[in-house]
């Protein structure tokens, strides 16, 4: 029988395709819907306000979309991902825990991507069958990223709407490469962009509602979103172990450093800007960040699904200005 599989963050995706579900990234659902809504709901549950509103956006996503189980990564996300599972089996909806080694072992995420093929019932046989499907959709947005950066025919906020949702498909990779391959033809026959400060993103999505467009009306243009490309696997290994443990974002903030500098250079950006989300321990992550990168960098910091405020605005028109 098929069921609907919500998760927590990226993650082999290619087991629960392969095993016939319907995954559902929980923050893309969280995004789409009424997100204060969401937020206000957990609240009531006794959520507290102190806490990041991704956890508490998710599970309210998890509550309202009808699922039948959650998968929640434990190890390489939210360091809250584990007490959210625990509220989340309180409403009677499965859970499970996936891992990623901190470590970046090949063998223990091997015996984890295991375990979940055996929760499920599926061979690595159909696990690959549907990587194989699943990377032919991602090949394509490699495509979308390389029009973003060197063609100029894609702006950053189509960028990142295009990869943040490849990290479920939205449900439906068969409409979602078809949605994609239409995308893809009328990117091709536009004309170049205009030239603009070109800038990298680095942190989590925003859960600012107007980022993007922000950004553009001040005449600038993201053409690097680093997580967002990593949910879209751009290194296509033949190997799905090997494949994720190439996937950065749930390592060693030194691993993400590496990526984002090959990125710096392949894409000659001129400014670099950092997102953390509130209450999050990734915060920690981004004075790393900020300290190795050699561009001029601006840390934006979001709490709720709003629109960027007018003391944001002016940081960002200020940094464009110096930096253009």
């Amino acid at each position: 029988m098929t069921k609907r599989i919500g998760f927590t963050t990226s993650l082999p995706v290619e087991v629960l395709y392969a095993a016939g579900q319907i995954p559902i990234d929980l923050n893309n659902i969280f995004l789409t819907q009424d997100s204060s809504q969401h937020i206000h709901d957990a609240e009531l549950k006794g959520f507290p306000r102190s806490l990041c509103s991704w956890i508490k956006g998710n599970f309210s996503a998890a509550l309202s979309s009808q699922l039948d189980e959650v998968i929640g990564v434990v190890q390489g996300d939210c360091s809250n991902s584990s007490s959210l599972l625990e509220m989340i089996a309180e409403e009677q909806i499965a859970i499970w825990r996936f891992s990623f080694p901190p470590e970046r072992d090949y063998a223990a995420l091997d015996k984890e991507i295991a375990k979940l093929e055996e929760h499920f019932g599926v061979s690595r046989k159909q696990t690959m069958e549907a990587k194989a499907w699943l990377d032919a959709i991602r090949l394509k947005l490699t495509k979308l990223d390389k029009l973003t950066y060197a063609d100029r025919k894609v702006c950053g906020r189509d960028n990142h709407l295009w990869l943040v949702n490849s990290s479920d498909f939205r449900g439906d990779p068969g409409r979602f490469e078809k949605e994609l391959d239409d995308f893809l033809y009328q990117a091709e026959q536009s004309a170049p962009l205009p030239t603009r400060i070109r800038l990298g993103y680095v942190g989590v999505p925003p859960i600012f509602r107007n980022l993007y467009d922000s950004i553009s009306e001040l005449g600038g243009d993201v053409i690097f979103n680093e997580v967002q490309r990593q949910f879209a696997m751009p290194y296509l290994c033949r190997d799905i172990v090997e494949q994720y443990l190439k996937y950065t974002y749930p390592y060693s903030v030194l691993c993400r450093l590496k990526d984002i500098r090959e990125q710096i250079e392949v894409r000659s950006l001129d400014a670099m800007i950092g997102y953390t989300q509130a209450f999050c321990h990734l915060q920690i992550d981004n004075l790393l960040l900020k300290k190795h990168i050699d561009l001029p960098y601006l840390n934006l910091e979001g709490e709720l699904p709003e629109k960027l405020d007018s003391r944001t605005i002016l940081r960002l028109e200020s940094f464009f200005e110096v930096h253009s």
